[in-house]
């Protein structure tokens, strides 16, 4: 089964489910707004990508730019920031196994089917 982080309000997210649906793909739907990944989700979800957790950060919110831009946190504060504010988590990622990709475009899914 693969696992979509999705926000239904997001254009390439709703792109990126769709594809894997017409792939034939049995997809979990986590909308991570209402049910945000733990600390130890996340962190085996950038295990995957190969990512550290600034890059899954979406810059160009206004909350990052208000609170978070310039700072230089570690790691597990990086983690416990997208934790607390899911709304700064890049969309859509999705899990397949052992592998991860950030569906931007949503045509990079296709690489972990």
């Amino acid at each position: 089964m693969v696992t979509i982080y999705h926000n239904n309000r997001c254009s390439k997210s709703r792109e990126t489910l769709d594809l894997l649906q017409n792939a034939g793909q049995d997809v979990e739907v986590v909308s991570y707004l209402t049910n945000p990944p733990t600390a130890q989700e996340l962190k085996d979800v950038l295990a995957k990508l190969q990512l550290a957790p600034e890059d899954i950060i979406r810059k160009g919110e206004m909350l990052y730019k208000e609170q978070y831009a310039g700072k230089h946190l570690t790691q597990d504060e990086w983690i416990q920031v997208l934790v607390e504010n899911p709304i700064l988590l890049e969309r859509p990622i999705v899990v397949n196994g052992d592998k991860a990709v950030i569906g931007r475009p949503p045509q990079n899914v296709l690489t972990i089917l």
